[in-house]
């Protein structure tokens, strides 16, 4: 009876209803909308983030690349820097090495040079005495000669030695083997000249005995055996322990 009279009021019940149960769904599709929304925001949010550091990480890696390249690069520059300062250094070790080799030739040669300045000391006929390098040199190669017939040059050269070297060391001895040169260009009274300055001056000399001998057999060649007589006789005399004394005695027999 209630329902009867009020048809309507119970329709309109039912239409509210509804209306109420759609705008709830509609509510909850919102809901879902936004949440799906919201969601994907989220996505684009992080696959932008992920392209972004995906980019980043890219131009790091490129970045690093370049870097590693420089690297290499330099290592690259470095090692040929080091190979020529080897080359230098080995240049240099070398060039080195030559000026200490041509050092050590200069100091021997320098060194050669004042030996041969400096006096030597020397044993002429067990005479001895000190003479520079040059006054040796030019003592033998004054007296060489002989030994090869050379008899005016050596006698030339014994002749320039005594003038250059008055007091040498060697001056007695250059007088006897002048005298030598002279005997044998047959130059006898040159001979007897420089024989008797000989052993007027070096009378302990060694070879003043053949220096007398030597005048006698001037003198003999010369025809003049009374000379040649009283210089044997004066040989035996002075020198009578001598191989030149046992000649002279020998010679004095021939003369008689």
């Amino acid at each position: 009876m209630r329902f009867a009279r009020h048809p309507r009021a119970a329709a309109a019940a039912l239409l509210l209803g509804a209306a109420l149960q759609a705008q709830a769904g509609i509510l909850e599709d919102d809901e879902a909308r936004k949440a799906i929304l919201e969601l994907r925001n989220r996505v684009s949010q992080m696959e932008a983030r992920q392209a972004e550091q995906a980019s980043q990480q890219r131009e790091e890696l490129q970045q690093l690349r370049r870097n590693l390249l420089d690297a290499n690069n330099q290592i690259e520059a470095l090692r040929a820097e080091l190979a020529r300062m080897r080359g230098q250094d080995e240049q240099l070790a070398r060039d080195v090495a030559e000026l200490q080799r041509h050092q050590k030739d200069i100091a021997q040669g320098v060194e050669e040079r004042i030996r041969k300045l400096e006096p030597q000391k020397v044993v002429v006929d067990g005479k001895e005495f000190m003479a520079d390098a040059e006054e040796k040199r030019l003592y033998d190669e004054a007296v060489a000669p002989l030994r090869s017939g050379d008899f005016a040059g050596s006698a030339a050269a014994l002749v320039n030695f005594m003038k250059r070297f008055p007091n040498s060391g060697f001056i007695d001895s250059a007088r006897f083997w002048l005298g030598n040169a002279q005997y044998g260009k047959r130059e006898y009274r040159e001979a007897i000249a420089s024989f008797r300055a000989f052993v007027s001056a070096a009378p302990q000399h060694p070879r003043a005995p053949e220096g007398l001998l030597a005048i006698a057999n001037c003198q003999i060649e010369m025809k003049d055996n009374k000379s040649a007589k009283r210089t044997l006789e004066e040989l035996v005399r002075v020198y009578p322990q001598s191989e030149a004394a046992q000649a002279a005695k020998e010679r004095l027999v021939s003369l008689k």
